[in-house]
């Protein structure tokens, strides 16, 4: 079974852009200066670390950095073998990246702020919440949705500027009726990263908000096959 396509696609992935968002407000508002999803940070904040500037550790940047990587290197492996053998690799790498999330949530479960973590268990918490952007990513990049990464926004907030009415360029998508998709990913970052960290401003646990984002992706893979099958039954 393949992934849906156009305008189902374009839903799923801003959906999982939102929870995005709120995933990397989580780890950087509770679990210290690091990212789960948005390695660029990380690698800066590794070099910031590095320099002994800002007073920023280089361990949990490299924690997540590692793991991250771990999870693409599995995703990779676990949707092209599902592929070869025709099994629905979309929303089963959904479910796992959702399964991997409720890990996180159980390693950080407390009953104080998340700040108060001991240093082991809030690695344990990121490792497997980078665990699941790594396969998250490799998600994405197989389906090749553009402007939709769900993790990266740099070149949909450039593209949505540049191949809009402003811009113009019709070699960034002007008069291709992109900039809708386009406002989607960028307004779907911005809304996950505002709800993430309007749930911690609330005094939310952080191990319920990461369970919330697991839900919201476990929901999305089961509607995956009804979007799939109303794209083949329109077909």
């Amino acid at each position: 079974m393949e992934p849906p396509s156009g305008t189902a696609l374009t839903l799923v992935l801003v959906c999982l852009t939102v929870v995005t968002g709120v995933l990397d407000a989580v780890s950087f508002l509770t679990l210290g200066h690091v990212f789960t999803a948005t390695q660029t940070g990380n690698l800066l904040f590794l070099g910031f670390g590095i320099a002994g500037q800002g007073g920023l550790s280089v361990v949990m940047p490299v924690v997540s950095l590692g793991a991250f990587l771990v999870g693409a290197v599995l995703g990779a492996r676990l949707e092209s073998m599902l592929a070869a053998r025709r099994r629905p690799w979309f929303p089963l790498a959904l479910l796992v990246e959702a399964a991997l999330l409720v890990g996180a949530a159980a390693a950080g479960w407390e009953t104080g702020p998340a700040r108060e973590l001991a240093a082991g268990q809030r690695a344990a918490v990121v490792a497997l919440m980078a665990v699941a952007m790594g396969m998250r990513n490799v998600t994405a990049m197989r389906v090749a949705a553009p402007d939709l990464s769900t993790t990266v926004e740099t070149r949909a907030l450039t593209a949505l500027v540049s191949g809009s009415v402003l811009g113009g360029d019709r070699r960034l998508g002007y008069g291709s009726g992109a900039v809708p998709r386009r406002l989607g990913s960028v307004g779907g970052m911005l809304g996950g990263g505002l709800l993430g960290a309007w749930l911690i401003g609330l005094g939310t646990r952080t191990s319920l908000v990461v369970l919330l984002a697991a839900a919201t992706v476990a929901a999305t893979a089961f509607l995956v096959p009804g979007l799939t099958h109303g794209r083949n039954a329109d077909g």
